[in-house]
């Protein structure tokens, strides 16, 4: 037997489907490179020429350290939030389905399709007199949950939507399970997938938002984006640069962590699945008339 050869055909659609990943690669990687070349470089008109430098981010570090660890702070208490409001009301519209559920997802979405401008506006506007929450980072904080909790919620809500919860909840119910333990023993392990990918877009798009942050921080409350937009709009483009930089440097550990767990919890769902026993099937028992040896008389 010789080994087919791929016609020109296949060869030629393979061949311009890695091409265009690799040109659509580049238009996203490039400006990234080129950005983080900039804040490495003693001047960025002149280039690589003009030698590297850490002087830089040295400097961004000492003016906006404060930003970065501010950003931080709220991404995880954004985080927190949302686990603690957006499990329970995934959990609770995947067991009642019906038209007010469906209802409130939708609403859910709203601070998605509104601009952050105008969500932080009418935060301004309905919590703005209280002058103690408009300069506490708490004030970024609830305009951040607002919009991660849909990101959060839509995350279990597809899982919980894949698996049978109702068989899981009888189930669970028939042998003694409150409704408590039912959520925690059962719901949870089922749904880490959803709760790990919500997880991920929440921190991410926590640290990263910039509209409705900008909005509603305040001089002693900026984060990160926020610095990073001074920064640019202020000062030099290596300082901006820079900042960019120490984003990445932030951000990227903490993709690579929570992708990391993901992984680790598929793996260990293939293991589970794999070492569970095959049922076997119960012997067909033999009827005396099936075993009898004595000849059949007509």
């Amino acid at each position: 037997m010789f080994p087919v050869r791929p016609r020109p055909r296949l060869r030629l659609r393979y061949s311009l489907q890695l091409a265009l990943t690799l040109a659509v690669c580049l238009f996203m990687i490039v400006p990234v490179v080129l950005s983080v070349l900039a804040g490495l470089t003693n001047n960025i008109f002149i280039g690589l020429s003009s030698g590297l430098t850490t002087r830089w981010i040295e400097e961004v570090w000492s003016l906006y350290r404060n930003t970065i660890f501010l950003s931080l702070g709220i991404a995880l208490a954004c985080l927190a939030c949302t686990l603690v409001l957006g499990v329970p009301a995934a959990y609770y519209m995947a067991l009642r389905r019906n038209r007010v559920t469906r209802l409130i997802e939708e609403l859910l979405m709203l601070p998605v399709a509104i601009p952050g401008l105008a969500t932080a506006l009418g935060l301004i506007l309905l919590y703005g007199q209280w002058q103690a929450l408009r300069t506490s980072w708490v004030f970024i904080l609830i305009g951040h949950v607002l919009f991660t909790l849909p990101f959060m919620v839509r995350a279990v809500l597809a899982i919980l939507s894949a698996i049978d919860i109702r068989t899981l909840e009888e189930a669970a119910s028939s042998l003694g399970a409150s409704r408590m333990q039912r959520f925690f023993t059962v719901i949870l392990p089922n749904c880490r997938q959803g709760i790990l990918a919500g997880a991920l877009m929440v921190v991410t798009l926590s640290v990263g938002e910039f509209n409705l942050t900008w909005m509603l921080h305040t001089p002693t409350t900026q984060t990160l984006p926020v610095g990073l937009a001074d920064s640019y709009a202020s000062m030099r483009l290596e300082i901006g640069s820079a900042y960019t930089i120490v984003f990445f440097v932030m951000i990227i550990p903490l993709l690579v962590l929570m992708q990391a767990l993901t992984a680790m919890g598929a793996r260990a769902r293939k293991h589970a699945r794999a070492d569970a026993p095959v049922p076997v099937a119960a012997p067909i028992p033999s009827t005396p008339a099936a075993t009898s040896t004595e000849p059949r008389h007509a």
